[in-house]
């Protein structure tokens, strides 16, 4: 990818990320121990677009695609099975998402590289399969609480900042996937387009700590600790 150096890119990959953790935290803490207070929530709309967007220069810059995706796996069965042991839910936190986008953008590189109709039904299976977990799914299972965060075009929105050539087409696309989650989730959904002016500071570095196992840990640390004060406060 293309990148700007001028002065309005300020933001280093570590810098966007920690800046996500934290409005994540915010729409957590909003969630479990204070679900009236929306401010809380409306804050926590930009990490999602952060995390998903650097979910997109992930696939594209790291030197293990496999491990990548392994750990994205491995985080999601741990946070899903905190999840449902603590609160009995069955709703898929915004890893599984990150991990169905991840195996789209392989399956789409799988795709170009080898073009062929094997690889062509090969990856469209894998979108039906996505369509099918996180739209059709929920309706038969209307019963329980069972839900794909963000959504099918939720999934997508990295693969739309993957497949762009240059910085401003990867803005430009993502940011109309936004507006499909938006248009498509409603509500405070819509102040997740805040977070594109700090993408577009984002002067695609990574930034000079390695920061790289910094969310696999702290996204289950953090959701056990609102667990607990949760259970604490009922």
């Amino acid at each position: 990818m293309k990148n700007t150096t001028g002065t309005h890119n300020i933001f280093t990959g570590n810098m966007l990320k920690i800046t996500a953790l934290i409005l994540m935290t915010i729409d957590h803490v909003g969630a479990h121990l204070f679900p009236d207070i929306q401010f809380l929530r409306i804050i926590g709309r930009l990490s999602y677009p952060i995390f998903a967007y650097m979910i997109a220069q992930g696939c594209e810059y790291t030197s293990d695609r496999k491990k990548y995706l392994g750990n994205m796996i491995l985080l999601a069965l741990l946070c899903q099975g905190v999840s449902f042991v603590v609160q009995g839910s069955l709703t898929m936190c915004a890893v599984v998402p990150f991990s169905l986008s991840i195996i789209l953008i392989y399956l789409l590189d799988y795709m170009l590289d080898k073009r062929s109709t094997k690889s062509f039904f090969i990856s469209l299976g894998a979108l039906f399969v996505v369509y099918f977990l996180s739209e059709m799914l929920p309706s038969a299972l209307k019963n329980t609480d069972y839900s794909i965060d963000y959504g099918f075009f939720g999934i997508l929105a990295p693969v739309f900042a993957y497949i762009g050539k240059t910085r401003m087409q990867k803005i430009a696309l993502f940011s109309f996937a936004l507006v499909l989650v938006s248009a498509d989730l409603g509500t405070i959904q819509w102040y997740s387009l805040l977070a594109i002016p700090l993408i577009i500071m984002y002067n695609g570095k990574r930034g000079s700590a390695k920061l790289k196992n910094l969310f696999y840990i702290y996204y289950p640390a953090h959701l056990a600790v609102i667990y607990l004060i949760g259970l604490v406060i009922r």
